[in-house]
């Protein structure tokens, strides 16, 4: 990997005596240019992460994090700013009809990908009427129903006809799902209509490789239409614990990880060779009862276990303050939030609803994995102690991030816990995304609604709001909805969290999108 360099020759040392020892170590990237601009060999940018891949298709896409390291080569319509506010991406103008229900955007022009062949409007049509297409797997497909037709009116134009007015679509035209890929990059290099393993995009690295549980290689992509990037090759490691990253950046093997353990944040930021920067995210952390079978269909042993659980303190002594407790259903940095109550801890009144509903020394499965939220594993442990106390047994059980999201995403009839912590951030800033988790057409294996919830009240609001057009009905929509949700309690209501990536000093240009993205496709050598 690339390390921090104080010299060409002395990075050029390191490196060499790396190579030599790669048959002796686990995490190794033989290149000895690095972050070094005069270095003869290619410039590498080594990123530590905490989750494997489970996809690199972007209809597939469920995990923030692997959307972020797909988006090193695939493109989207339009993107989100530093601020939330959508920019042009691929299109580079758009207009709606006067009565909402059309559409239309202008495509850039003069753009290839990276197999050679043009990026036009049939090739948007293609990649639009993929992930509507039932027979492809999108999990999260919702927010693109509203699509009724799409049409390349001329090779830069493209028409959407929408089945109702909706306001957040050009938003949602931002997020990896509705990224681009070529249409004739379907049919190759182990590809196929309904599963890509090699994404062919338009962004400025193009996809090399994958190796599940150890590494994901992009190189440079000497055509990009738009600014080119410093590093010929970006290198995303998979490390799943937290104290593995950070050692892999102190050692000098990463350039960049993402969520160092928050124990250590105050030692980090004191040491001079290492920056932190916490980035604000529209992630909620939640454990999603399965509302669909016996005692979890009852409200009032969901309400009792939010009352269970001491939130602040896990928050303040286990997350060490990196975390906002939740007071909504919704992150308050999400379009349409409103602050609607709190489950003050309160084990007496916890134990008295589980009386109530009849419930007494139960014992449950608690699903939870390691290294994709802060502190994840260690905050279901504290959980469980809690829930402990007030007679509910949790058996906390792991697994590496793929087989646990494919886990958590099984039908109702073949899920495995009775309990699972996971977290949400809608890409693209918006309640709608947010209120897939709370709508019956998006439990699985239709969508990831995994807590299996669903109430008819609720479902009316938020179909109203998201055709309402007038801002303040809309959000009176969805604020009358959030309480509902509250009152129901189809999660034990955890946090929010920040993104928190630490970096070498030595390296600049590393910024985030509020989405719990980071953006570091133009770092550079600080000097």
């Amino acid at each position: 990997m690339g390390s921090r360099r104080t010299s060409t020759s002395s990075a050029s040392a390191r490196a060499a005596v790396a190579c030599l020892a790669a048959s002796g170590l686990v995490l190794v990237s033989c290149t000895t240019g690095g972050n070094d601009p005069s270095a003869s060999a290619d410039r590498t940018f080594d990123i530590g992460i905490g989750v494997d891949l489970d996809t690199v298709d972007p209809a597939q896409m469920t995990t923030t994090t692997v959307q972020n390291v797909v988006d090193y080569g695939v493109e989207t319509l339009t993107k989100l700013d530093k601020d939330g506010k959508v920019q042009p991406g691929l299109a580079t103008s758009w207009k709606t009809s006067g009565d909402g229900k059309v559409l239309t955007l202008t495509l850039r022009d003069g753009v290839t990908f990276h197999d050679g062949t043009d990026f036009d409007a049939e090739a948007v049509k293609f990649n639009l009427d993929r992930i509507l297409d039932q027979k492809v797997k999108v999990p999260i497909r919702g927010v693109y129903e509203v699509i009724s037709k799409v049409t390349a009116t001329d090779a830069t134009t493209v028409r959407l006809d929408l089945d109702h007015p909706d306001p957040n679509l050009i938003n949602n035209l931002s997020t990896t799902i509705s990224g681009i890929l070529s249409p004739d990059s379907t049919k190759k290099d182990g590809n196929s209509y309904t599963n890509i393993v090699k994404p062919v995009g338009t962004g400025p690295y193009t996809f090399v490789d994958l190796k599940k549980g150890d590494q994901a290689v992009f190189k440079k992509y000497a055509d990009y239409w738009g600014k080119k990037p410093y590093y010929d090759r970006v290198v995303f490691h998979i490390v799943p614990e937290g104290n593995s990253r950070e050692a892999i950046l102190r050692s000098g093997q990463a350039d960049m990880i993402m969520n160092p353990p928050v124990s250590d944040l105050e030692a980090l930021d004191k040491d001079a060779s290492i920056d932190i920067l916490k980035a604000p995210s529209d992630r909620a952390v939640f454990i999603a009862f399965n509302n669909s079978k016996p005692p979890f269909d009852d409200k009032l042993v969901r309400q009792a276990l939010n009352y269970a659980v001491d939130k602040k303190n896990i928050a303040d002594k286990v997350l060490f303050g990196a975390v906002d407790t939740m007071d909504s259903p919704l992150a308050a940095s999400l379009n349409g939030y409103c602050e609607v109550g709190d489950y003050a801890f309160d084990q007496k009144k916890a134990k008295q609803l589980l009386a109530d509903a009849g419930v007494d020394k139960l014992t449950v499965t608690f699903g939870t994995p390691t290294g994709r939220y802060l502190q994840d594993k260690q905050a279901a442990q504290a959980i469980a102690a809690n829930l402990k106390d007030v007679g509910v047994t949790a058996k906390v059980r792991t697994m590496d991030w793929p087989s646990y999201q494919a886990a958590t995403a099984e039908p109702k009839a073949q899920q495995q816990f009775d309990l699972h912590l996971l977290g949400w951030a809608p890409g693209s800033l918006d309640a709608p995304t947010q209120f897939q988790m709370f709508q019956r057409s998006q439990w699985p294996p239709n969508g990831l609604a995994t807590s299996f919830y669903t109430n008819p009240k609720v479902e009316t609001l938020i179909a109203k709001g998201n055709r309402e057009l007038d801002t303040e009905k809309r959000n009176t929509m969805y604020c009358d909805a959030q309480k509902l949700i509250w009152d129901d309690a189809p999660w034990l209501f955890l946090w929010s969290q920040t993104l928190v990536l630490a970096h070498s000093s030595d390296v600049t240009g590393i910024s985030y999108i509020p989405n719990e993205k980071f953006d570091t496709i133009y770092a550079k050598p600080a000097k």
